[in-house]
């Protein structure tokens, strides 16, 4: 999953040679799997989302949002009946988030699972018809995180520590950038 395009980086980066294609992409990925990390969800548009929860649940906070359609609610009771599929649900979105539902359709011991449609159109691809394209300061977050990666590859993980006139190197905790953690805390999702 790539929150930026690789030409987006290189052109931040002013790398024209493909020398290092592999290892950007690689950071590209990297960092949008350490944002969904660190938000608590998914950034990728997908058709036919499944999540489960528990059947006494009313209030559902997907993973992938803003939700752009909910299709199906099914029960299982147990394992040898499966999933059951419930009609004529009574929900609500709210927020293109949340799903609250009319009351609960099972039990605490039933388990249920919807299935939607949510997500962001990631860069590359043009959004459609009630589609939401990522926000532009998350994409732009990615391509900072990356551009330091990548500037400071040869150091990543190493602190050096002066004494008495020697350098000593200890790793480092490698995180975000503060101003990217500043971004993604605006797209973090309550954790169920």
């Amino acid at each position: 999953m790539m929150l930026t395009q690789l030409t987006t980086v290189k052109n931040r980066l002013g790398v024209t040679d493909t020398t290092d294609d592999t290892l950007l992409t690689n950071y590209i990925k990297s960092a949008g799997a350490r944002f969904e990390n660190a938000c608590h969800r998914l950034f990728e548009r997908a058709v036919n989302a499944v999540e489960e929860f528990s059947g006494d649940v009313t209030e559902i906070r997907v993973a992938r949002y803003p939700i752009e359609a909910v299709s199906q609610f099914h029960l299982k009771e147990n394992e040898s009946d499966g999933w059951q599929l419930q009609s004529d649900v009574d929900y609500l979105l709210r927020r293109a988030c949340v799903i609250s539902l009319g009351g609960a359709f099972g039990g605490q011991r039933q388990q249920a699972k919807v299935t939607y449609t949510g997500g962001y159109v990631l860069p590359g691809t043009t959004p459609g018809s009630g589609q939401t394209a990522l926000p532009d300061d998350i994409e732009q977050a990615c391509v900072e995180q990356v551009a330091y990666w990548y500037q400071n590859r040869h150091r990543l993980g190493l602190l050096s520590v002066p004494a008495d006139g020697r350098t000593f190197y200890q790793l480092a905790m490698i995180d975000l950038l503060p101003q990217v953690e500043g971004v993604l805390k605006k797209y973090e999702r309550w954790e169920n």
